[in-house]
């Protein structure tokens, strides 16, 4: 059992990649994590003004998928972890999930520098191997959304060198992650809507 698992309006709506049986240790270990994912990607839009009018520190995209799972008791989490070698102990603090809870990570890369994959993915494996999470899941953008960046006059600001499908693909493939089971939504152009 893999992406079967997801409802039919994610499989058409979103670009969906998963590793190490992600979907079912979800679908089977963690039901109510899981039906939060299923449910913020089924009432995802892509507006137009999130493109057009980009915001500060934080994209549209970001805040609502945040809000979204905060309001369901997700919430930004750091750990702090530590290396002891002999009686020296060194504080080694991962980097703040996105959306946490029960061993789930969530991870929004909109519209970063790419290598924020590699923080994400090594934060992940780290975390995994620790026992910290059991599934790590990342939303991004489709390379496909670039057609619409242009035509709206906001290429430029959502170039190569940022992140989308294409960049995270070969650092999953060559074990970015590690073990942890990964789970991939890539947000596709079927789901811009003109808002504005």
């Amino acid at each position: 059992m893999g992406v079967e698992l997801l409802p039919e309006f994610i499989r058409t709506h979103y670009e969906t990649h998963e590793w190490k049986h992600a979907c079912a240790i979800l679908h089977h270990d963690f039901p109510h994590e899981w039906k939060d994912i299923l449910s913020v990607l089924s009432d995802f839009r892509l507006n137009k003004s999130w493109i057009t009018n980009p915001g500060g520190r934080k994209s549209g995209v970001s805040e609502f998928i945040d809000g979204y799972l905060y309001r369901r008791n997700w919430v930004e989490k750091e750990f702090q972890t530590h290396v002891v070698v002999d009686q020296h102990t060194m504080n080694t603090p991962t980097h703040k999930i996105d959306c946490f809870r029960n061993h789930v990570a969530l991870e929004i890369e909109w519209n970063n520098k790419d290598p924020f994959y590699d923080r994400d993915l090594n934060n992940f494996r780290l975390l995994f191997d620790l026992r910290a999470i059991s599934v790590g899941v990342v939303i991004t953008r489709c390379d496909s959304l670039q057609e619409i960046f242009n035509q709206l006059g906001r290429g430029s600001s959502y170039g190569a060198s940022t992140t989308h499908m294409s960049k995270l693909l070969p650092r999953i493939e060559g074990n970015g992650g590690g073990g942890c089971p990964l789970l991939v939504f890539g947000i596709t152009p079927s789901l811009y809507v003109e808002d504005e």
